[in-house]
């Protein structure tokens, strides 16, 4: 068998009926269950039935994105697929890494992801903070730009815009407040970037700016007990393992409001003989980032019955 790794999507890969694939898998089902007793909730109602609307809300994306991640490899472990040589996951992706590395319960990530999202969107009030894709451009001339953007408001401001996650080897998202994130994007298109798209999210994730939602997360892991990973898991904030929980901890809480680190996540993959790094849930956007970021990489994408076989002979 090929070695592989398990990545995990975040926020932005969401859709209604986005679990109509699996047909009644009892595994699908089990995982449903599992997180919606734990937040008291229909999770599977609410994912199939949506409305898109709904699934957007940052405190239902978080908890249904979880479950779609935990799913798709709760269903491959139960269909005898192997176990990988590491998993990652993209910024909330990163729990559902933690649930399939035996670190987290499901039962213990749901309500964590779900506190997560609240405290990022009470952090910033709705329409101040914002978010954009730069296209075409490397990541070093995006960082340079943001702090000029951020300088050109004068000493003193109140005005922030950083780099947050590096997808790939030319796009970069930006975060911080409304004006530092427009002016950024004037200045890195005049700089030469090809295209820089705000995003339709509703806070600034990854930035400073979350810092208090940070330290709301931190106390409630403080309470969490975590297992020690059954395999190996490189996290988005230091793209290093950890094994111990306090460390675990301290990664999941400075990871809220440091960047996600995604291109070195996928080359870290690597560097531990991956060839093919499987994304587990909806959507294909990791594997398409694992393509751009390394060609000799194979990225494929695990979300139905169909995805499943294919996954299995691409690994044989």
């Amino acid at each position: 068998m090929k070695t592989f790794a398990f990545v995990f999507p975040g926020q932005g890969s969401q859709s209604v009926g986005m679990l109509d694939g699996w047909g009644e898998h009892p595994a699908v089902v089990q995982t449903l269950q599992e997180a919606s007793d734990a937040l008291g909730e229909n999770l599977g109602a609410l994912i199939q039935d949506g409305p898109k609307e709904a699934l957007a809300l940052t405190t239902n994306t978080q908890p249904v994105m979880l479950v779609a991640g935990v799913a798709a490899w709760r269903v491959w472990r139960a269909e005898g697929g192997a176990a990988p040589a590491a998993v990652a996951g993209h910024s909330l992706g990163e729990y559902s890494a933690l649930v399939a590395a035996g670190v987290l319960t499901l039962a213990q990530a749901a309500p964590l992801v779900r506190l997560r999202a609240a405290a990022m969107q009470e952090a910033v009030p709705v329409g101040s903070g914002a978010m954009a894709a730069i296209l075409g451009m490397e990541a070093s001339q995006v960082i340079a730009g943001c702090e000029q953007a951020q300088a050109s408001f004068g000493e003193g401001s109140t005005e922030i815009v950083e780099a947050v996650n590096f997808n790939d080897p030319i796009q970069t998202v930006i975060a911080g407040t409304k004006a530092g994130v427009e002016k950024a994007c004037e200045m890195l298109k005049a700089a030469g970037a090809k295209r820089a798209l705000p995003l339709p999210v509703s806070a600034p994730f990854h930035s400073s700016l979350m810092k208090p939602a940070a330290e709301k997360l931190k106390a409630a892991l403080a309470d969490v007990v975590l297992a020690a990973p059954q395999i190996p898991v490189v996290n988005n904030v230091d793209v290093a393992v950890q094994e111990g929980a306090d460390a675990i901890r301290d990664a999941l809480y400075r990871q809220a409001f440091g960047p996600v680190r995604w291109v070195e996540c996928v080359k870290a993959l690597k560097a531990r003989g991956v060839t093919h790094i499987i994304e587990s849930g909806p959507g294909k956007v990791l594997a398409g980032l694992t393509k751009r970021i390394d060609p000799e990489l194979v990225g494929a994408a695990l979300f139905d019955t169909a995805t499943l076989a294919e996954t299995r002979e691409l690994l044989a």
